[in-house]
C-alpha cells in the first residue's frame, strides 16, 4: 500500500471539521501567528490591508501547520518521514519530526537556497541535494520510500497536509472578521487549496497570486485541470512546482475566482516594502501575495477589506535589507 495514500481522509474531501480537527490537533506545536492592521499610507496600497504574518510561524513559513497535521497522524516506524522540497516544506517536515523524535530524509532540488538547505541540516534531518527541480526532487524521494518503507509527506498534494494550512484561514477568520478578500501565493496549491476549502460556501473571495515565471494554477484554470507550467523567476524555490495538485484543483475551481500573474520586480518591490515599513523579513515567495495589490495585477473593487497572507521568510535577511 501507498504509505502516503494511507494517510488520507476517507471520502478524499477536505471540510471545515476536517480543518477544525487539525487545528486542535497541532495548537501545541505550532503559533498563532499575528496579524496587522496597516493603513493605506503605510504600504502604499490602494486600500488598507490586514497582513497575516506566518513568517513568523516555526520552521519560518505556514508549512509547519501541514507537516505536524501529516506526522502527528501517520505511523512512522525505523525508517520515518521522507519529503520532497524547494526548501520551507522540508524546513517543516524536519522541524516536524524533530520534536516528535521520528526520523526524517529530505529530498531538496539544486534551486534551493542555501539559507533554506542549511535550516533543515540544523533541524536535524538528512539531507540530500539534486536535480534540477522540485519534481526531480520528488522523483528521487519516491524512488527512496520505495526502497525503506518511509511514510512520504507530500508538500502539497496530501489531504493533511491541505487540511493543516487551511488553519490559517481559520486563524485569519478569527482574528480579522469581516474581510472580503484574501490574497494568497500558490506554488503546488497546498496553501490556498486548504485556505479555499476552509472558505468554501462563504462569501470571501480568495485570489490566488503566482510569479509569471510559475503560473501552475493560473494555467491549470485556463486548461481546465492540473497541466506542467514552467518553473522560474526569483520565487521558484518557494513556488517552483511544476504542476498543480490533483487534491487542491477541484476546490480552487470551484472557489477561486481570481487568478493573477505578477514580475518578479514587483515581487522584489514588495520584499522591500515591508521591511521598510514594517520591518518584516519575507522571502520572495511570502512577499508575492502583496506584490498584487502594490503592483496593480489586481484591483480591489470599491469598499473591499483586504487581507494578505505573508507566507514565508526562510531566506538571507541581506537579500531584502541590504
Amino acid at each position: 500500500m501507498d504509505r502516503r495514500a494511507s494517510l488520507a481522509h476517507p471520502g478524499g474531501m477536505i471540510t471545515r471539521p476536517h480543518i477544525e480537527e487539525a487545528a486542535r490537533r497541532i495548537a501545541p506545536h505550532i503559533r498563532h501567528t499575528p496579524v496587522l492592521q496597516l493603513p493605506v499610507q503605510a504600504l502604499g496600497t490602494p486600500c488598507d490591508v490586514v497582513l497575516k504574518l506566518e513568517q513568523m510561524q516555526v520552521s519560518g513559513s505556514f508549512k509547519a501547520r501541514g507537516a505536524f497535521n501529516a506526522l502527528l497522524q501517520s505511523r512512522a516506524g525505523e525508517a520515518g518521514v521522507i519529503a520532497a522540497s524547494g526548501g520551507n516544506h522540508g524546513a517543516a517536515v524536519a522541524h516536524a519530526a524533530g520534536a516528535l523524535g521520528i526520523r526524517a530524509e529530505i529530498y531538496v532540488p539544486a534551486i534551493s537556497a542555501p539559507s533554506k538547505v542549511a535550516r533543515i541540516r540544523e533541524a536535524g534531518a538528512v539531507v540530500v541535494q539534486g536535480g534540477a527541480t522540485y519534481a526531480e526532487a520528488f522523483a528521487a524521494s519516491e524512488a527512496r520510500r520505495a526502497e525503506t518503507g518511509a511514510v512520504s509527506v507530500h508538500a502539497y498534494d496530501q489531504e493533511e497536509v491541505l487540511a493543516g494550512q487551511g488553519t490559517v484561514g481559520r486563524e485569519f477568520e478569527a482574528d480579522s472578521p469581516g474581510l472580503t478578500h484574501l490574497l494568497v501565493a500558490v506554488g503546488g496549491g497546498g496553501l490556498i487549496g486548504g485556505i479555499s476549502a476552509w472558505f468554501a460556501g462563504t462569501a470571501m473571495r480568495v485570489v490566488a497570486v503566482e510569479p509569471e515565471g510559475c503560473p501552475t494554477l493560473h494555467d491549470a484554470l485556463r486548461a481546465g485541470g492540473p497541466v506542467d507550467a514552467p518553473v522560474g523567476g526569483l520565487a521558484a524555490d518557494s513556488l517552483g512546482a511544476r504542476r498543480v495538485g490533483s487534491l487542491m484543483y477541484p476546490i480552487a475551481r470551484d472557489v477561486i475566482r481570481d487568478a493573477v500573474l505578477v514580475p518578479d520586480a514587483a515581487i522584489r518591490e514588495a520584499q522591500q516594502r515591508l521591511w521598510t515599513a514594517c520591518r518584516a523579513v519575507a522571502e520572495p515567495g511570502g512577499a508575492t501575495a502583496l506584490a498584487a495589490l502594490l503592483s496593480g495585477a489586481w484591483v480591489p473593487p470599491e469598499g473591499a477589506r483586504v487581507g494578505v497572507l505573508v507566507c514565508g521568510g526562510n531566506c538571507d535577511p541581506g537579500s531584502v535589507v541590504g
